[in-house]
């Protein structure tokens, strides 16, 4: 039938678009990066390369449906600027919404196969040492050169391949966290776009809007879920450009862990707020570290979950055996290349929200630029301490 051809025809024709975008990336290391994986999705010259390889009205309701891109808001400074999203991730999501029947779409294993074989070849290659050619071209890019100095390695011909670099370590000293001696204090994960909901229900009220989220399908276990019902949740999105690692946001000791596997759609704010669509963080590739907090006795989850193009998802420093000790902000784990996602969930009444990232959130709709240590809430037992 015509429309069922329509269908296939636009399926083959983004599968070509993916598959030409992260071979042109691999075959040309030295290459600007925002001419290949991360050119700019709202530039001219991106519309005119989807236009050879997209039928006109596949690429026509694309950009009806999306705006190409997100706002965030700088903390410290309060602007509000705009971030184009990269043509990979206008691809992704090109995939993930196709056809007529989104349920059907969402579910082809065509689909997770293809995107699956993407994020291995692109993981599989970055581990070469040819890929060294990427890191320079990445670096001057994405303007990188004076946040090197923070890095444990800050020379970028010492690394053996680009995943090595991108999942690069910071020194302590780089991130030190908000109020160190107040035990009452959680931080950000990660140099992230964060948002942060004083309840789950809020969080799919303005944020989450795909279908099949619960608790209990995110974290994989039942019980677990049950604990947090009523909670927080701080939700970390970490850009490509993002120094690529977590860490924890309270003290304590790791109870659990629990690895789901999944696949790996785009976790960009427009598949994540799109009403009607799949959840994608319940879908994807994730880890479930449960942390019991100290002093307070009570669970943190921190769920790391992979995204489109994510080789891996790594805990560092045997933090990952049960009963270690974690610090606040002392590194949990690495993510190697591509976006992805830290999700914090407090129990219900165990931290009070900054009003100004709840605000953003809420209010605004919106992101806000945070990095790693900085202060994200209080325990209400230690508010005016």
């Amino acid at each position: 039938m015509a429309s069922e051809h329509i269908n296939e025809e636009g399926y083959q024709a983004t599968e070509a678009a993916l598959t030409s975008i992260t071979d042109d990336a691999l075959n040309n290391h030295a290459a600007d990066p925002r001419s290949t994986l991360h050119r700019p999705a709202d530039q001219e010259h991106a519309h005119s390369f989807l236009s050879k390889i997209l039928p006109k009205h596949a690429i026509t309701g694309l950009e009806t449906k999306f705006h190409m891109g997100n706002y965030v808001i700088d903390r410290q400074t309060g602007e509000k600027h705009w971030e184009a999203m990269s043509i990979y991730v206008r691809v992704g999501m090109h995939l993930l919404y196709y056809g007529s029947e989104q349920e059907k779409a969402l579910h082809w294993k065509r689909t997770l196969n293809l995107l699956r074989e993407q994020s291995e070849k692109m993981g599989k290659e970055y581990d070469l040492p040819d890929s060294k050619g990427h890191i320079k071209p990445f670096i001057e890019s994405f303007n990188l050169q004076d946040s090197m100095a923070e890095m444990v390695q800050p020379d970028p011909d010492k690394y053996s391949c680009f995943n090595e670099f991108f999942a690069r370590e910071i020194r302590p000293d780089a991130r030190p966290i908000a109020e160190p001696t107040n035990d009452h204090v959680v931080s950000s994960p990660a140099d992230c776009r964060l948002t942060a909901f004083p309840t789950i229900d809020l969080a799919t009220k303005y944020w989450i809007k795909g279908y099949g989220f619960t608790m209990e399908r995110l974290l994989g276990d039942a019980e677990m879920a049950r604990s947090f019902d009523g909670g927080s949740m701080v939700i970390a999105r970490l850009a490509p450009q993002d120094y690529h690692r977590w860490h924890a946001p309270v003290s304590g000791t790791v109870e659990a862990i629990k690895d789901i596997p999944g696949a790996y759609y785009t976790v960009n704010p427009q598949a994540i707020n799109e009403a009607g669509t799949l959840d994608v963080f319940c879908e994807n590739k994730r880890s479930v570290m449960t942390i019991r907090r100290h002093p307070h006795g009570t669970p943190t989850a921190v769920v790391a979950v992979g995204a489109m193009l994510v080789g891996s998802i790594k805990y560092v420093n045997g933090v990952d055996k049960l009963g270690t000790q974690v610090h606040r902000g002392e590194c949990l784990g690495a993510f190697y290349y591509g976006g992805s996602t830290v999700i914090v969930i407090y129990p219900p009444g165990e931290v009070t929200l900054d009003q100004d990232l709840v605000h953003n959130s809420i209010d605004e709709k919106c992101e806000t630029l945070m990095k790693v240590g900085w202060r994200v809430g209080i325990s209400p037992v230690g508010e005016g301490s």
